[in-house]
């Protein structure tokens, strides 16, 4: 990679994803983790994680750093273990982490200190073909036609920004039906713009669907009402506000309806 590409990924707001190489530096796993408890996996699942492997998707992990911070989290692993077999406190899960960004997840990939555990796959979520394929051929190894849990932490934002309004209602849409349970985590409405404006001080064009949303203000309170209206499911907890003023919703699927299959879709 060149320096200067190096460089203008690397400024903040400069990738049009949100898929710059130093997110991590500034937003440091530790701070979202920690609002999220300990046992969530057996309050949610009721000791069925004892019966079968649990299977979680993180999409857009850009270079899996929260990936690995929610894995050591949710099985209960010590900071100092590495090379587990995804299998602590009673918990046995594998987790799928994508990103739009080859790179990241190379980078990801090559620093994954759970390979038995964790994987990675290089994907765009809003290609319906892609998204049939990858997460198909991952669910078929566990012979499951769904996630039990799915987390888009701090992405809503760059889905909506390139996508519009249509785009982000179509994306939680696919990803609430994903799985039983949701994790959410929305940038509110002063993000949308700083990050226009810091693409505009970088010289380049805004965001094509920034002039034109009409699903502003208050985001969080919007992707609830939608998810709960439209898309079978329930907010469970609100788990707390990161120091960036997000909230983590966490949402799960209402016991009369069953996950969609990925195996469902249409090609």
């Amino acid at each position: 990679m060149e320096q200067k590409e190096y460089e203008e990924i690397s400024e903040p707001g400069a990738a049009p994803y949100g898929n710059f190489i130093n997110y991590y530096t500034f937003n440091p796993p530790e701070k979202r983790v920690s609002l999220i408890p300990e046992q969530l996996l057996h309050q949610l699942f009721g000791g069925r994680e004892h019966e079968r492997q649990l299977l979680g998707l993180d999409v857009g992990c850009n270079s899996g750093d929260l990936t690995v911070a929610l894995y050591r989290h949710l099985i209960g692993l010590n900071q100092n273990v590495k090379n587990e077999m995804g299998y602590a406190n009673g918990i046995e899960m594998s987790l799928l982490g994508c990103d739009i960004d080859s790179r990241l997840i190379q980078r990801a990939t090559e620093s994954n200190p759970f390979p038995a555990g964790i994987s990675y796959s290089v994907l765009n979520i809003m290609d319906a073909s892609s998204r049939k394929s990858i997460l198909e051929a991952y669910l078929s190894q566990y012979k499951r036609s769904h996630f039990d849990v799915c987390f888009c932490m701090s992405l809503t934002m760059w889905i909506h920004l390139n996508h519009g309004d249509s785009g982000l209602l179509e994306f939680l849409s696919v990803v609430s039906g994903l799985c039983n349970i949701l994790l959410v985590e929305p940038q509110p409405w002063k993000c949308y713009r700083s990050a226009a404006r810091r693409l505009r001080k970088l010289g380049k064009s805004t965001f094509d669907h920034f002039k034109t949303l009409a699903i502003k203000g208050d985001i969080a309170d919007k992707i609830t009402h939608f998810l709960t209206t439209a898309c079978d499911m329930e907010l469970l907890e609100i788990l707390g506000n990161t120091c960036w003023d997000r909230s983590l919703l966490l949402f799960r699927k209402r016991i009369s309806t069953k996950p969609f299959c990925v195996a469902d879709e249409q090609s």
